[in-house]
Formats: structure tokens, C-alpha cells, sequence
């Protein structure tokens, strides 16, 4: 069965009148959705309208001794089977059927129920393969065979176990506004799945923080997707994530770019909020003098579940607020307080994942004086 498009949660979706019927839908209903904050014209900042996911997990399902891939199917309550999917990239997209082929001829099948991929614009590509056995020696033996004929890296793993053909991350590289920027990418964390979109939304960033001066506070930093750029418009960048392996990887990344105008903290938001108002202290600040930072400007990239009232609250402090978020309704309740405060002057949507019903939208807001 071809299944011609696939959703962020495994929905085949086929929208007749293709690309630009999808995309005008979502800008009409996030038109009418944030009418209430925004009089102005969205920007949209489109995406390839075929092969633009960089990563992507796949079931692999098995009948008899024949493997495939499949995807959950939420209308049907079932499965698809996937012969091909046009939305991955090209490196995942010719390396999908071989992958299967060369774990059948190796019976590296056994107890087989997923892969991952996750892939540069360069083609290289990491593939985590999901098992309900552990791996043995043999496994491995197979495993870098096959891992070596296909040119990619490899992963298995099973409960509690991970085991590594090569290495267990792709280095990826953005162009952002005529400038490379390289990141290393790791497998099973979270990363950009559409590239194109990903260099879309950090030079949109990039320009509407053109006017802002002094120093940048981030929250929400991951692995510096945003941050290193912006560490080359502002005098110091001060970043918070409570992930700590985002931190290190963060960390890694502004290495990897030459970049030393950057301070990482792994915080919560609740936390950073407690130690800049003195409510408590953390080790973990020791060595940050926050009186040395001239911080006027602040960007937030939240999760689906945006941000606390707290944290909404806490950014009404700054006069320049930059809010990327990948989920609209909560966009919607937060705008509620930050616009108590602040003039939205600015709006984007990124179709940041075609052909489902998400999108990620951008806001600037400057304080009113």
C-alpha cells in the first residue's frame, strides 16, 4: 500500500488541491485565531512541499517472515503500510528499502518493531533500530556489516540497552541569513524535523530582533538552535533549559561555532525566576554575574504546553519579547497576559510540518510605553 502523505502522528492525510490548499487553510484559521491580538498580515514562510523531513520513526511490522514499514493510521484505528513516502528526504527516502532488504538477508529482523532516522541535508544519516529482545554479539557482528554497505550509523536498541555502529549523531548545517552554522544533532532527542522551515524561523527571529540592543535572555534554549545565532546580533546571550543533556549538546554546538559570547544555565524557568529575584539560591549560578548583563530583549521557544503564568508573567519585564511556539492554542492563552503589557507587532506562521493540521507561529511583542 502507498501511502502518499504522512502526518506528525502517523495520520495519512491527502488534501486535495495539494500543497497551497493545506497552507491556506491553517493561515485562515490562525488568521481568525489571533484576530483578537494582531490586525496586521501573517507572514507565511512556506515549506518544499515534498521530502522536507530531516527525521522521521517508522513501526516495522511483520507478516510471516516478510517485514515493512507502517505508520498508525488515527481515522482507521489501524496501520498503513508504507512503499514509499514522499516527505522524508531524499537520503532517507532511497535508503528505506534497502535498509529492509539488507536487515532481511542479515536476519536482523527478530523481534524488530521500529526505526528511527534521522538525517543531515549532506546525507548522512543516523538509524536507530527498536527491539523487544536484547542485542547480543551477533547482533552487533551483523549490524556493523550491514551499517558499513549502506554508509550510514546504526543503533540498537532494547530495554536498557543501546548499543552504537559508528556514532549516535549527524552534524547538520543551517544557512542562515549568508552564513553557516553547523549542529550536531543527536539521535533520540529533539530536533527541527523540516530544515528548510528551521532556517526560515531563526532568520525571522534574527530580523525582528534587528532593532533590540544590549543583552539577549533565552528560555527554553534546547540545544541552541536559536542562541548561537543570535549570539552574533547581541553583546552576550544568557540561556536556560532544564534538559541537561540539551545543555551539553548546546554546549558542544557553540564550540562548534567558534561562538563565546554565550552562558548556559540548566534551569527550569521557575528556577531562573527564583534566583534573579533572590528567592533562592543555586550553585548552579555561581559562577554568572547577572549584573554584568544589560538584558532588554527575551526569546522563548516552549513546549506544546507553552509557558506558566509566572513565566508570562516574567517576561513582561523586557521591553522586546520574541515567542516561537509550536502549538497555537497555547499561544492564544498566553498572549491573553503578555498583551496586557505588550503590542504585538508581528506575526508568522512557519508550515513547519505539511500536510497536518500543525503549524509553529512567531510573535513579536514591544512593550507599550
Amino acid at each position: 500500500m502507498d501511502c502518499k502523505y504522512f502526518g506528525e502522528c502517523g495520520a495519512c492525510r491527502v488534501y486535495e488541491g495539494g500543497y497551497e490548499v493545506q497552507l491556506n487553510k491553517k493561515l485562515e484559521i490562525n488568521r481568525v485565531r489571533f484576530a483578537p491580538f494582531f490586525s496586521g498580515d501573517i507572514t507565511v514562510f512556506k515549506s518544499p512541499d515534498e521530502h522536507y523531513r530531516a527525521r522521521s520513526e517508522f513501526k516495522i511490522w511483520h507478516d510471516g517472515d516478510d517485514i515493512c514499514y507502517a505508520m498508525n493510521h488515527k481515522e482507521h484505528k489501524g496501520v498503513v503500510f508504507i512503499d514509499a513516502c514522499p516527505q522524508v528526504n531524499l537520503f532517507i527516502s532511497k535508503l528505506m528499502p534497502k535498509l529492509l532488504e539488507g536487515i532481511e538477508k542479515k536476519e536482523l529482523g527478530y523481534k524488530l518493531f521500529g526505526a528511527d532516522f534521522l538525517s543531515s541535508s549532506s546525507g548522512e544519516i543516523v538509524v536507530s533500530l527498536l527491539y523487544h529482545r536484547q542485542l547480543d554479539s551477533a547482533w552487533q557482528k551483523l549490524a556493523q556489516e550491514l551499517a558499513e554497505e549502506l554508509g550510514i550509523y546504526l543503533i540498537g536498541r532494547a530495554r536498557k540497552q543501546k548499543l552504537v555502529i559508528g556514532q549516535d549523531y549527524i552534524t547538520e548545517t543551517l544557512n542562515i541569513q549568508n552564513r553557516a552554522y553547523k549542529f550536531n544533532y543527536i539521535e533520540n532527542s529533539f530536533t527541527q524535523p523540516n530544515p528548510r522551515v528551521n532556517e526560515q524561523m531563526i532568520s525571522w527571529a534574527m530580523e525582528n530582533f534587528a532593532d533590540a540592543q544590549g543583552d539577549l535572555l533565552e528560555l527554553y534554549c534546547g540545544a541552541g538552535n536559536f542562541t548561537i545565532p543570535f549570539a552574533t546580533i547581541f553583546d552576550k546571550v544568557l540561556a536556560t533549559e532544564i534538559s541537561k543533556s540539551s545543555i551539553n549538546a548546546a554546549k558542544e554546538n557553540m564550540l562548534l561555532n567558534s561562538v563565546k559570547n554565550i552562558e548556559f544555565v540548566r534551569m527550569s524557568v521557575e528556577e531562573f525566576v527564583g534566583a534573579l529575584d533572590g528567592v533562592r539560591e543555586f550553585r548552579r549560578m555561581k559562577d554568572i554575574d547577572i549584573k554584568a548583563y544589560n538584558i532588554n530583549s527575551i526569546f522563548v521557544d516552549p513546549p506544546r504546553s507553552g509557558m506558566d503564568e509566572a513565566s508570562c508573567n516574567f517576561s513582561t519585564r523586557y521591553e522586546h519579547i520574541l515567542y516561537i511556539s509550536c502549538n497555537p492554542e497555547t499561544l492564544v492563552r498566553d498572549l491573553e497576559i503578555l498583551s496586557k503589557t505588550h503590542d504585538v507587532v508581528a506575526m508568522a506562521l512557519f508550515d513547519q510540518f505539511p500536510y497536518t493540521n500543525h503549524v509553529e507561529m512567531g510573535v513579536k511583542l514591544i512593550k507599550r510605553k
